[in-house]
């Protein structure tokens, strides 16, 4: 070969290179994760929400980037954190942990394609036209507490048969507590039950709370669901079993530190489908397009050794009906 065919040939190689490195670059797409709590208490569920765009084709490092941003439990942040994942022009904006996120992620971009999770009725809340068809630029993976509400405080008097006084622990900031509150206040009497409600939205307003459950004579504790609360999770299984007071819970994360009792969805595998939407995202699904996802199974979880601790014998119906109990 001359010494021109080699030029050619070198220059034909380079542009080669150069051509592959761009479509290395562009084929790395980014998403934008918003979340209402920390990152120390969401590994396993990041690892799920991981799962679920590994299914789809998408593993953070080879094809894809994830900028995470954590509020850590505090609202105020949520729309300089959205607006900060707007700004960079993520392909995805992926909103967990309650309305707060998704709310703060719809106020940010009307283009940019949202997948939320949250415990509540994104119709109610405006996130989407329906469930069915949710149109605009959202969708995701609810898995509604509210109407579970009702039946988890059944669940605690058939377990606690002599509580006659419940404390009910909100947090002030959610936007749903208002409406749990007075769902509860309806369900209560009708069990002969008396809620008194406690309010909390700082770690130590939480210790606070639990320090007013005697002199209140409180027979048990009902936690709301809850962002914050659920990244407090351990505070409250240490709370709960130094005050020796039966709690209950609407994850089954609460329970395997020392809570007594939840009944809910699988967090986890909210999160997994909140990543298979994601992925469905990227490869060119419209957010309006997709259905919003609703668990198909409410887990019931106790944790007979609490139980056992708190002197309380676990009926065998309740036995029967968990899908999980701890020994």
């Amino acid at each position: 070969m001359n010494r021109r065919g080699i030029l050619r040939a070198l220059a034909s190689a380079a542009t080669t290179l150069a051509l592959s490195a761009r479509a290395q670059k562009s084929a790395v797409q980014t998403i934008g994760f918003l979340g209402i709590a920390s990152a120390g208490g969401f590994p396993p569920f990041v690892a799920a929400f991981r799962q679920g765009l590994e299914e789809t084709g998408y593993v953070e490092g080879r094809n894809l980037a994830i900028e995470f941003r954590w509020a850590e439990g505090v609202d105020k942040r949520l729309p300089v954190l959205a607006a900060d994942l707007v700004q960079r022009n993520v392909a995805v904006l992926v909103a967990t942990g309650g309305p707060g996120p998704a709310l703060a992620a719809k106020a940010a971009t009307s283009t940019i394609p949202i997948v939320f999770t949250l415990g509540a009725d994104p119709v109610t809340l405006g996130l989407v036209a329906n469930l069915g068809r949710p149109g605009g630029n959202a969708t995701g993976a609810t898995f509604i507490t509210g109407p579970l509400h009702a039946k988890r405080l059944e669940l605690l008097h058939e377990l606690v048969p002599k509580a006659k006084a419940i404390a009910l622990l909100v947090n002030p900031d959610n936007r749903l507590v208002e409406s749990n509150v007075k769902a509860l206040q309806d369900v209560a009497p009708t069990l002969g039950l008396d809620l008194h409600v406690l309010r909390a939205h700082t770690v130590q307003e939480i210790d606070a709370a639990f320090a007013a459950l005697a002199p209140m004579r409180a027979d048990a504790l009902f936690v709301a669901s809850d962002g914050f609360f659920f990244d407090r999770r351990e505070q409250f299984g240490a709370q709960a079993t130094r005050h020796a007071i039966p709690t209950t819970f609407d994850l089954r994360e609460f329970v395997t530190v020392g809570g007594l009792m939840s009944y809910g969805a699988s967090l986890a595998e909210v999160y997994r489908q909140a990543g298979v939407y994601a992925g469905r995202i990227l490869k060119g699904a419209k957010p309006g397009d997709l259905p919003v996802l609703q668990p198909n199974k409410i887990e019931l979880v106790i944790n007979l050794r609490t139980a056992n601790s708190l002197g309380l014998t676990v009926p065998q119906s309740l036995l029967l009906r968990a899908d999980e109990v701890i020994q």
